[in-house]
């Protein structure tokens, strides 16, 4: 069987705020992000890989009906945390911009297990709305 993971979605407070974390902080591109800026999309999304999005769902949508989907709010199972991997080069320029952006790392580290194997090093930060993301690089 042949399976990709598609898209995730976080509920986001303000999703502009959001975008603009994920793509200048993080450096993530925009997907949809002008047609979400001119009222053309109810959502932004930002592409993790060719073939994996995040979708930056508004609270608003979690406490009605999305109409896009017919689905009612959350499945109501938080997330502890989804990990984005680097590679080097790309995490110490990620530490970087956190810090720039007074970003708080909240928790690191070393030799943790992944879909690829070992990572040496870990890193935990908060989004604008509280979701944690781990970032990590493999050798």
């Amino acid at each position: 069987m042949r399976v990709r993971l598609d898209h995730l979605v976080c509920w986001v407070s303000d999703q502009l705020a959001s975008l603009h974390f994920y793509e200048q902080v993080i450096g993530l591109p925009g997907v949809r992000a002008e047609e979400f800026r001119e009222g053309k999309a109810p959502f932004p999304s930002v592409r993790i890989t060719p073939d994996c999005i995040l979708d930056l769902m508004s609270f608003e949508a979690m406490r009605g009906v999305d109409e896009g989907t017919g689905v009612h709010g959350s499945a109501g199972h938080p997330v502890n945390h989804f990990c984005l991997a680097f590679g080097k080069e790309d995490f110490d320029a990620l530490k970087l911009r956190l810090k720039k952006h007074q970003v708080e790392i909240t928790g690191t580290g070393t030799n943790s297990f992944g879909a690829r194997g070992i990572a040496p090093e870990t890193i935990y930060f908060p989004d604008p709305d509280g979701n944690v993301i781990e970032a990590r690089y493999y050798e």
